[in-house]
């Protein structure tokens, strides 16, 4: 017999020094990128959103992996992403 996952995450994290440097010119696309990040570490993002200063992200994720791991990877390739 299986068994069936489902781990739900609501994650939240912030610019450094919480500058407002994502301006909503570039917000939609790297909403897109931190959903392409997710969708590589074989989750699926559900709802993300945010304002200048932060973002919040509601993502299923891998049971196979470290929640620390993945959000790591996806404040690292967003941060990477926006310089």
């Amino acid at each position: 017999m299986g068994s069936y996952t489902q781990l739900n995450y609501h994650i939240v994290y912030a610019t450094k020094y919480r500058h407002p440097s994502i301006i909503p010119d570039i917000r939609e696309r790297l909403y897109e990128y931190i959903g392409g990040t997710i969708r590589a570490k074989k989750g699926t993002l559900i709802e993300i959103g945010g304002i200048a200063d932060h973002v919040h992200i509601l993502a299923n994720l891998s049971p196979s992996l470290a929640v620390s791991d993945v959000v790591r990877d996806i404040k690292a390739n967003s941060s990477h992403w926006m310089k």
